[in-house]
């Protein structure tokens, strides 16, 4: 990659990261809370304006101007304003107020105060596509609009929405924030011949990891720690063999991995001359008892790693050290759905679930799971399924013969029953709560939320079990040396969401004072005081020293927010410790903008912490990869923009793609369905793809994806040359 560039990316983030945190150990509460203006923002590092230069107009605006605000996050429950359900008759919070159904959250009570204008929420609770969807004809009632940011780019192109990027003279916190960020400019682009930006990005964190895969660790250790052989009163009987190699069966691969101690990092072997392939040796046994499994797999982690991991071989999946692959995933699965008598006590237990078996928004983070285990690329892109091959080309994982035979390998791991019940049945109402009953293994999501069920509150798992995340699996991705690179990657990296917020042309026609006042909501919110109150709620929610300074920890390497002991305790009273939904449906926090996971990572339990805390020094030591939120001279390296700036014909073509779009055959929304997801149940039952060659073969030539492909391949040249013309 260009070092040059890369190190350019990483100061850019750590000048944006030093604008919200600063960097000491106090925060001064009111440099934070004091309403920001033009006159007083710093100019952007390095570009200081020459003297003469006068001032650009501030967005002055009347005292009080109403915001028409049809704006959220997927449900009536997080709003800008308090839901029935969640008001009840009245709640007190942890600022000591009481708020009744219809009142606007704290945050945007603190909106209003810091901005001087009034806010009517107009939104309908919908998703960001729906809520733009049902505003899309009557635009004239609204000055604000969620939207996708496809959506609010093509109608911005119409003239529908606001192009922000006339105003960012007047917006100096939003346009330092760009400039310290030129990534983030590129992906939020709409066109490439004026510049245009249709909507304020929103951002779940950035520069950093976002799903990972979880596992039962104190079951792993259950199986394969200790010395002699694994023994077991009962046991069942494995599937018949279904699942074949994917890892060499001879030969050696070394692997860089941290160390154990989390130090440093080292060289692993992969001996297979030694110990052969595991899967290469259960499918040879056949159907076999699952204490016969577990010593097999125990003798091949000590002979393939040559003792590396010693009696603790569950480090092999679970520690600071995990070196662990597809082909010994599905061995452990083999283990462990064969051994529930040794694990949970009862008959059954699910290897892979979803966290909600009959919801495709969930069932979806199956197919990325197994981009992460086959090394697929697309499979958790920013946009749609494409990505950038090593000659800088776009390329569609949905048209990819790789992509298909990935899934023909999930339905394998399917057929051996290791994949949940509840998975493979779609129909409504199929969903399981494995981890409250004990009776699942394994899934790929969110770590906060998921390893909240370690806490001792939830009344959930006994000492000494953990749900905990793991580090990503090592595959051979392609990314340009010669015969693929064995290491582990993921593609599951924080940027730019697909959501944002837009202004309303006809909504702000004619009146200067809601223009400006939507303009100046948009640059408070990228202000240091506008990130910290859209990430933690205003002040009364997070702890503070005698001196009114706020308590500061070390997060990233930067002193950030401490939340007050009282929203803790309210977070986990009012919403079981989840700080999302505590975030969204209390305090109005997190529908947009950028949201800073420093919040979020206080409200992790010890155990989410401690998996999290593996794959952030991996990550730091660079034995995991991912994508790079820069130009690189290896595009395999680069993220997608999220947005892409296809003209409005070209929308409307891509539009006529039916089965690529977002209610087509490859959806992740909740009540459609997905192709891949399909696959891994039941096989190829699509008809006319009988095979991975039949199945991306209909994809790019009858369904419309090489023309879809070569319509967002002319917008992404279009933007590279924009971005050139801004070096």
């Amino acid at each position: 990659m260009n070092t040059k560039k890369s190190l350019a990316m990483i100061l850019a983030l750590v000048m944006l990261v030093g604008m919200l945190a600063g960097c000491g150990n106090k925060i001064d509460v009111d440099q934070y809370q004091a309403a920001p203006t033009p006159a007083a923002a710093a100019e952007p590092a390095g570009e200081a304006a020459p003297a003469e230069a006068a001032a650009p107009a501030e967005l002055s605006y009347a005292e009080g101007t109403v915001l028409r605000m049809a704006t959220g996050y997927n449900s009536t429950k997080t709003g800008l304003s308090l839901d029935a359900e969640v008001a009840g008759e009245g709640i007190t919070l942890a600022d000591g107020v009481t708020y009744h159904a219809g009142d606007l959250k704290p945050t945007w009570v603190e909106v209003e105060n810091v901005l001087g204008i009034k806010i009517e929420d107009k939104y309908q609770g919908n998703s960001a596509a729906n809520e733009f969807d049902y505003w899309k004809e009557r635009m004239g009632d609204v000055d604000m609009v969620s939207g996708t940011a496809s959506k609010l780019t093509e109608y911005g192109e119409q003239g529908v929405v606001v192009n922000i990027a006339e105003y960012l003279d007047q917006m100096p916190n939003f346009k330092a924030y760009l400039e310290a960020n030129p990534i983030v400019r590129l992906s939020i682009t709409g066109n490439t011949s004026t510049g245009a930006i249709y909507f304020s990005p929103y951002f779940d964190g950035v520069n950093d990891i976002e799903r990972m895969p979880l596992m039962r660790v104190d079951m792993v250790q259950k199986l394969l720690d200790g010395e002699g052989e694994f023994t077991a009163d009962k046991s069942n009987k494995t599937a018949a063999p279904v699942y074949q190699p994917y890892m060499p069966t001879s030969g050696k691969i070394e692997i860089e991995t941290v160390k154990l101690d989390g130090s440093g990092t080292e060289i692993v072997t992969k001996d297979y001359d030694a110990g052969g392939n595991i899967i290469a040796k259960m499918n040879e046994a056949g159907s076999i008892d699952g204490v016969t499994a577990v010593n097999m797999l125990r003798t091949y982690i000590d002979e393939t790693y040559n003792g590396y991991y010693g009696t603790e071989r569950s480090n092999l999946f679970c520690g600071q050290n995990a070196c662990w692959d597809a082909d010994e995933l599905v061995a452990l699965l083999r283990c462990v759905v064969a051994n529930p008598q040794t694990l949970n006590g009862t008959d059954s237990i699910q290897g892979l679930f979803s966290r909600e078996d009959d919801n495709n928004q969930r069932r979806v983070d199956m197919f990325r799971l197994a981009g992460h285990l086959f090394g697929i690329r697309g499979l958790e892109s920013r946009q749609d399924y494409l990505y950038f091959d090593v000659d800088g080309s776009l390329k569609d994982a949905r048209q990819n013969v790789e992509t298909y035979q990935a899934m023909e390998r999930m339905n394998a791991i399917a057929q051996e029953g290791l994949i949940s019940v509840n998975f493979m049945q779609t129909a409504e109402g199929k969903t399981k709560q494995y981890l409250e009953n004990d009776s699942g293994f394994m899934h790929y999501d969110y770590n906060q939320t998921q390893t909240l069920y370690n806490d001792p509150s939830q009344g959930v798992f006994d000492e000494g079990e953990k749900y905990m995340a793991v580090m990503v699996p090592v595959a051979c991705w392609q990314d340009g040396t010669e015969g693929g690179h064995y290491m582990r990657f993921t593609e599951s990296w924080r940027s730019v969401k697909t959501d944002g917020w837009g202004i309303s042309a006809e909504g702000v026609k004619g009146n200067p004072d809601k223009l400006n006042a939507a303009l100046k909501l948009i640059d408070y919110a990228y202000s240091p005081e506008g990130m910290i109150l859209m990430s933690y709620g205003p002040k009364a929610f997070i702890k503070t020293n005698a001196d009114g300074s706020y308590v500061t920890f070390l997060f990233n390497g930067q002193e950030m927010p401490e939340i007050a002991d009282a929203t803790r305790a309210e977070l986990w009273e009012k919403a079981s410790g989840n700080y999302t939904n505590y975030a969204r449906q209390f305090l109005g926090s997190t529908l947009s903008f950028a949201k800073s996971q420093a919040f979020e990572y206080q409200c992790t339990t010890d155990v989410g912490r401690e998996g999290a805390g593996y794959i952030s020094t991996a990550i730091a030591l660079g034995t995991i990869k991912h994508p790079e939120l820069a130009i690189s001279d290896n595009p395999w390296y680069m993220s997608i923009p999220t947005v892409l700036p296809n003209t409005k014909a070209e929308n409307d073509m891509i539009n006529t793609y039916t089965q690529l779009t977002s209610k087509g055959k490859f959806s992740s929304s909740k009540g459609d369905e997905n192709l891949f997801v399909n696959q891994i149940v039941a096989g190829y039952a699509e008809e006319g793809m009988g095979n991975a060659e039949a199945a991306a073969n209909m994809v790019a030539n009858e369904w419309g994806g090489l023309q879809y492909l070569t319509l967002k391949t002319d917008a992404w040249n279009r933007l590279l040359a924009y971005y050139k013309t801004l070096n």
